[in-house]
């Protein structure tokens, strides 16, 4: 169920956003100031219905609170090209301007949460019961954390972005010296070795395997 915020000080249109949008089967919550839409931030919302005329934070500055990943529809009286233009600029995906359509509004909505979690899923990348989060830098073996230094999660990326193929040693330096500078020829053995413990302490299954004489390759469905 993805969660919207609606930040709303007019209190009917508020009631009507949140009374159809629940209709459809989201999870809704208010905010009548900008203020108070800064601190409903903590709720993580997958969604921002925003006024621009709010009282406290407006919504242009409320809009640089908001997380860039956080997909925020603007739903103002504002009208002209300027304005619509200076909002998708700022960040927002969408602008509507009321009095608004509450299908159309409602098909943008739709929009907007499938672009984000289409960009979220592109930011993933599987491999077996393996989840790597590349836009948070985490990764879960079968719902599990695998807690990982910056290197060993820069090699198990490159590893797994390999399409299954053996990378060597030189070629696995080439490819992560841009996040890990310090990270030599001589101790990416090392740093795999410790990759492998962490993942063995999760799961018996292993996804990191050694080719003698040849480098490494990430095993499993990817």
């Amino acid at each position: 169920m993805s969660k919207i915020l609606i930040v709303e000080d007019d209190e009917d249109i508020g009631a009507v956003l949140e009374r159809e949008l629940s209709k459809d089967g989201y999870e809704t919550f208010r905010a009548v100031t900008g203020t108070e839409g800064r601190m409903m931030l903590a709720k993580n919302p997958d969604l921002i219905l925003m006024d621009l005329m709010l009282p406290g934070l407006t919504g242009e500055e409320l809009l640089t609170h908001i997380p860039k990943e956080t997909p925020v529809i603007a739903v103002s009286a504002k009208s002209s090209v300027d304005d619509k233009v200076a909002l998708l600029s700022s960040g927002c995906v969408d602008y509507i301007t009321k009095p608004f359509d509450i299908k159309e509004l409602k098909a943008r909505v739709i929009a907007a949460l499938r672009t984000a979690d289409n960009k979220k899923q592109g930011s993933r990348i599987t491999c077996k019961d393996m989840v790597i989060d590349t836009s948070k830098h985490e990764v879960t073996i079968d719902g599990k954390e695998l807690r990982l230094t910056r290197t060993e999660y820069a090699i198990l990326k490159m590893l797994a972005t390999g399409g299954g193929r053996v990378i060597s040693k030189s070629e696995l330096l080439d490819l992560i010296k841009t996040e890990t500078p310090d990270c030599t020829e001589s101790s990416v053995k090392v740093h795999v070795s410790n990759l492998r413990k962490k993942i063995k302490e999760i799961t018996d299954y292993e996804y990191v395997e050694a080719v003698w004489g040849i480098g490494f390759k990430l095993k499993g469905d990817s």
